[in-house]
């Protein structure tokens, strides 16, 4: 098609993109998320979602307590409109929990639709202009002439022009795993959903190659039919997702049986405080029952999904930047807890940059014999719209091949168009080679043979001496240990059309390529063996190519060790299952290895306990990606294989596989660092509030107060935490045990030491505030002093409205300073090292404004009165011990650690 004719094409028949469903209005979802199934809040109370329905709860009850109030119902004293200031705190606290989450959903939504559109531009290769090319899917148009080779995914509905071998995956829509198509209509099974020479979008071609013409894209192929008829979800629940929801119950426990005694712990109070009355008592419960609901609202860890959601997706975000398409979530995750990488050699050790280094000619060929060889038995194409850099599509070895020729002024695409071709035998990892039979203008037949040298020195036997085959085989031998990829040629003629069982194979040629190892790869080796990771090397290549290649990477440095570490694919054939269990964590490179060898691989490494990521990007990968924790395809790999895998490597570099370890370790430490936040104010806040329930009948924090900590603790955390950069200090670790529980014996110590020693310093204020009449935080001092000189009588009075605005501050202040601790948790460094961290700051001064705001301006509605300049300053300077304990504490156990090492490097000098 020429360009006008593309135009024209898709102004008639449209794009070739699947147009996605209407979706509901934002207010229609929005108002799901406040209302939701009622039998999904019925069956979810324990879930994170239950806490919405609590606060709603909480919300129509405070509602119906004010109105009481205001007309004086229920024999309670009339008050002002004041009395509506907790219940419109409670909904503000409503909007916003749902509201932050909300948008959170939306970008998560509006990344998944972006990563979705990367499927249209995959490329395909196309002929334009009378030219072959490659043009993104979605600029496929109707009237197209479309190429396909075996690992394709057919782009959009066509009919077939040329067809060898042709088998096609129709699973996707039919259910039908290989369908055998033909450019005859009527071939084969009439009975087949679809005709036998059509090929539709969205399935993949199996085995052979073909030329189709589109007649039906985007949403008029059968395919958009479908997609429009369903949808798919596509999300998956991580080890981490479960793991939390486990803690999230025990936090949930936990804080009932806390919720239970506030409760006790208050009618005590009132009882020893108060002349009972029956509407006062009455008042006083509904207080106290909207006390204990927002003591559940901070306790419940309603943040943890969200601190996981947020990780995953800023995660995803960023690591595509290093060159890693996340294309399902849980692969951040698992990702840091990798123990092995089962990685290809070509493409991704290696350049993929295929060049002919050497070729050894034999029986005196003619040039047209050895130029035929090259360009008709193969698949590979040059696309050579840049002259100057002509691209390879297809296999890069047979790519080199015409890229050889090309440079001695052969036209490849002539000898194509004036071939006859008779029969093809496509290559196959079992065959090891791949054939075509032409029938030449004399009417005499030759068969081209092309394949892994050890095979077509075999079927040459006839041809070549033992002397001969030796001295070949020994060159073959030489390439291959300078980590060269060998081929070979040869041909068989006759008046007939030759069967190669039968047919007298005279050798051709035999070749040497070189593909250079990637110049990042041995530090990326290094880095990922420091971080505790095992690299194993799965190649069809031969045992003496992958040698090299180990060597040259860093992966086999000790000489004569690759007769400990090397196996071949029949030798992991013969092994049994138990056999290849005891002896695969020593197995380091796998050499002619066939499709099924690597996926055996992975299963007995699993049963070993190993985390495994395996990398691959052809259609024999697929298997291996599937049964992987990790699939990792090639970014020039098969559609077959990029469906199998969670991330694809765009640059199909190993470096970018240990950016992405890198990333997915730094995750799990960021849910680590908001657990230790959550559970050290949950601990603090808790212990507090159930001391007030017994120090006096008023609330040391007021219901709306205590869902500002809860706002501060769950959704700002999580999003300070969850959001931090990722740190090269992780791939100095070794890998986590996946089965492990989340909260490790650091965190403990730090959670339950800090939690008690806050609650300590709050209960303290709480005393000497209810003990005093403190009229600014400098009297502090002077009221203390005057606590030790006069005697107590007994009467524990009300917090002033003062003095609980200062006790709410310091409170708050106190969980500010320990959020920047949480951040340096496992960093190894100062917490005052804040380089990369915008959003962090962002967030936190968020929390300190929205506190001054809240307090100066919230008046009755947050229970408070505005503070002095002199109050702030010396409410900062006070809490601020706080990080510096923190600070010193994390300078001490860096000062041992770092005598630990030194301590062992001397002992291992001795």
């Amino acid at each position: 098609m020429t360009a006008e004719e593309v135009v024209e094409s898709r102004r008639l028949h449209g794009a070739n993109v699947l147009t996605p469903p209407p979706r509901e209005s934002l207010w229609k979802r929005y108002f799901e998320k406040l209302t939701g199934p009622l039998g999904h809040r019925i069956q979810g109370w324990h879930d994170g979602d239950s806490l919405v329905f609590i606060l709603e709860l909480a919300a129509l009850l405070s509602i119906l307590i004010s109105f009481a109030e205001y007309f004086g119902w229920l024999g309670l004293q009339q008050r002002g409109a004041t009395v509506f200031f907790e219940p419109l705190g409670i909904l503000i606290a409503i909007l916003l929990a749902t509201g932050i989450s909300f948008i959170f959903e939306l970008k998560a939504d509006h990344e998944f639709a972006l990563l979705g559109l990367t499927a249209d531009e995959q490329p395909v290769q196309v002929v334009r202009d009378g030219q072959t090319t490659t043009v993104p899917r979605r600029d496929i148009v109707c009237g197209d002439v479309v190429l396909l080779s075996t690992g394709d995914e057919i782009p959009a509905d066509a009919q077939l022009i040329d067809a060898t071998l042709l088998s096609v995956d129709e699973s996707s829509l039919t259910g039908e795993p290989l369908c055998h198509k033909s450019v005859d209509a009527d071939a084969g099974d009439h009975q087949h959903t679809y005709p036998a020479n059509h090929v539709m979008r969205g399935t993949k071609v199996m085995e052979g190659h073909a030329v189709c013409e589109v007649f039906a894209v985007g949403d008029h192929t059968e395919n958009g039919r479908v997609f429009r008829a369903a949808q798919i979800d596509d999300s998956v629940r991580t080890p981490l997702n479960e793991q939390l929801d486990g803690l999230g119950r025990t936090i949930a426990l936990a804080s009932y049986i806390i919720a239970a005694a506030v409760v006790v712990g208050r009618i005590v109070s009132y009882s020893l405080t108060c002349d009972f009355e029956v509407e006062e008592f009455m008042t006083y419960m509904l207080q106290t029952f909207m006390i204990v609901v927002a003591l559940i609202a901070v306790a419940v860890p309603e943040g943890l999904p969200m601190a996981v959601t947020l990780a995953l997706a800023y995660s995803m975000r960023r690591m595509l930047k290093t060159n890693n398409l996340v294309r399902r979530l849980h692969a951040c995750e698992t990702m840091g807890a990798t123990t092995v990488i089962c990685t290809d050699k070509t493409g991704t050790l290696t350049q993929n940059q295929m060049q002919v280094t050497e070729m050894h000619l034999f029986n005196s060929p003619p040039d047209t014999l050895l130029a035929e060889a090259i360009s008709l038995n193969s698949t590979a194409n040059l696309d050579v719209t840049d002259k100057a850099h002509p691209v390879v599509l297809g296999n890069p070895t047979e790519g080199a091949l015409l890229l050889w020729l090309r440079q001695r002024g052969v036209d490849y695409r002539q000898l194509r168009a004036d071939a006859i071709r008779v029969n093809e035998v496509p290559f196959s990892t079992e065959r090891k080679y791949m054939a075509t039979t032409l029938q030449r203008s004399d009417s005499k037949y030759v068969m081209h043979v092309k394949g892994a040298p050890e095979i077509i020195l075999d079927l040459c036997g006839k041809d070549l001496d033992a002397k001969a085959n030796s001295s070949i085989k020994e060159e073959l031998s030489l390439w291959q240990q300078r980590g060269l990829r060998t081929l070979a040629l040869a041909y068989a003629q006759g008046d007939t059309s030759p069967d190669l069982h039968e047919a007298h194979l005279r050798l051709l040629a035999v070749v040497a390529i070189s593909d250079p190892v990637r110049s990042d790869v041995p530090a990326a080796i290094e880095e990922c063996q420091r971080a505790g990771i095992k690299v194993k090397i799965v190649t069809g290549d031969t045992t003496a190519t992958a040698v090299e290649i180990a060597r040259q990477i860093g992966l086999l440095t000790k000489s004569g060790d690759e007769g400990l570490s090397t196996i071949t694919g029949p030798e992991l054939e013969a092994l049994d299952d138990k056999a290849l269990q005891t002896c695969v964590g020593d197995i380091c490179i796998i050499a002619r290895a066939r499709p099924m060898d690597k996926k055996r691989l992975v299963e007995a490494l699993q049963a070993q306990g190993e985390v495994v990521a395996v990398t691959g990007d052809g259609t024999n990968d697929a298997p291996a990606l599937k049964a992987a924790h990790v699939g990792l395809s090639m970014g020039s790999g098969t559609s077959v294989a990029k469906e199998a895998s969670d991330i694809t490597i765009l640059d199909n570099s190993f470096a970018s596989i240990g950016r992405a370890v890198m990333w997915g370790r730094s995750l799990y430490q960021n849910v680590q660092r908001f657990i230790l936040f959550q559970m050290t104010v949950n601990v603090c806040a808790c212990l507090i509030v159930l001391a007030g329930a017994f120090l006096g009948p008023e609330a040391p924090l007021t219901v709306t107060q205590m869902l500002w900590v809860n706002l501060i603790m769950d959704t700002f955390a999580a999003m300070a935490l969850a959001a931090l950069p990722p740190s090269e200090r992780v791939m100095n670790d070794a890998p986590r045990d996946r089965r492990a529980f989340i909260i490790n014996r650091a965190m403990q110590k730090r959670i339950l030491g800090v939690g008690l020693g806050l609650f300590a310093v709050l209960l303290g204020l709480l005393r000497l505030l209810q003990e005093c009449d403190v009229t600014s935080l400098t009297s502090l001092f002077t009221s203390f002093t005057a606590l030790h000189t006069t005697p107590h009588d007994g009467h524990t009075p009300l917090l002033t409205p003062y003095e609980q605005s200062l006790f709410f501050t310091i409170f708050v202040m106190l969980q500010f300073w320990n959020l920047f601790n949480a951040r340096a948790f496992a960093s190894g460094g100062t917490a005052l090292n804040l380089r990369g961290c915008k959003g962090f700051l962002f967030i936190a001064a968020v929390i300190l404004v929205g506190q001054i705001l809240i307090v100066n301006f919230g008046g009755p509605f947050m229970g408070t009165v505005p503070l002095s300049l002199t109050d702030w300053l010396l409410a900062a300077a006070l809490t601020a011990p706080v990080l510096l304990i923190g600070e010193v504490t994390r300078m001490i156990r860096a000062s041992k650690a770092k005598h630990r090492v030194s301590d062992n490097s001397n002992c291992c000098r001795i």
